[in-house]
């Protein structure tokens, strides 16, 4: 069965006795709190080797927000794969919708970062939504098909033995509006139908999908007991301890 796993994706939030402080209120809480689940953060940059040595000897991952697609040179402000594992990270968040569509990346440059990621030897959780025109039109399947072609293209399943994937409906993120477990656990089909299709049954059976998208304590036991759902990608409810555990401990077993 696949374990669940809960990450916090901390955005551009928290200066660093904030992020040390959250750091330490999520160790601490986390072997009570999952022990159904992985449990992975995901600061800003600046902050991920001090979070590492504050994590200490908890059983919570360390990820980053992007990496780079390059492995080093002139791309001043980018931050490469090597870069992240020598501070820690074992995963890197890539196609974020607010990389998408803020700062412009495309499934080409996001499938670059996830080759990038795999060749370094850490795990990509690759990010996939809709935009809430293209659900209200219909296009749901169409544009996280498009998506997921585009973020792979030329790797074979054995490549991907690792990749993380994480459905975030555009339209759920930071607003306050959640889409169903009904709603979510059809396009987490959806996308396992999608991944058999084009790769292998046993992949599909295999990677966890995550659902993100206004993920919290009090909806996060329903979300998380869907078949297809496994585990969350949390913004807003990671930046309190209380709330990530909450949601952490609302996984269920494996069974």
């Amino acid at each position: 069965m696949r374990r669940p796993l809960v990450a916090g994706n901390w955005k551009m939030n928290t200066i660093s006795a904030e992020a040390l402080q959250l750091a330490r209120e999520v160790a601490a809480g986390a072997a009570a709190a999952a022990a159904n689940a992985d449990l992975l953060v995901c600061p800003p940059a600046p902050w991920l080797v001090s979070v590492r040595e504050t994590l200490g000897g908890s059983n919570v991952l360390l990820g980053a927000q992007d990496a780079c697609y390059e492995k080093s040179g002139a791309f001043t402000g980018e931050i490469s794969v090597a870069m992240l594992a020598d501070a820690g990270c074992s995963h890197v968040i890539l196609g974020h919708s607010e990389r998408r569509h803020i700062m412009g990346e495309t499934n080409e440059t996001v499938c670059r970062k996830v080759k990038a990621v795999l060749e370094g030897g850490l795990v990509p959780i690759l990010c996939v939504g809709e935009q809430l025109e293209e659900r209200e039109a219909g296009q749901t399947e169409t544009v996280l098909d498009d998506q997921m072609a585009g973020s792979l293209t030329g790797f074979t399943a054995e490549d991907l033995s690792s990749l993380v994937i994480a459905y975030e409906p555009v339209w759920a993120i930071g607003t306050g509006k959640t889409a169903s477990p009904e709603q979510a656990q059809a396009v987490h089909a959806h996308l396992r139908k999608w991944l058999a299709g084009q790769y292998t049954q046993e992949l599909a059976d295999q990677l966890r999908i995550l659902y993100g998208g206004s993920v919290k304590p009090d909806n996060a036991a329903e979300l998380l007991g869907q078949p297809d759902i496994d585990g969350a990608l949390v913004g807003g409810a990671s930046l309190k301890a209380d709330s990530f555990l909450a949601i952490a401990a609302a996984a269920p077993a494996a069974g």
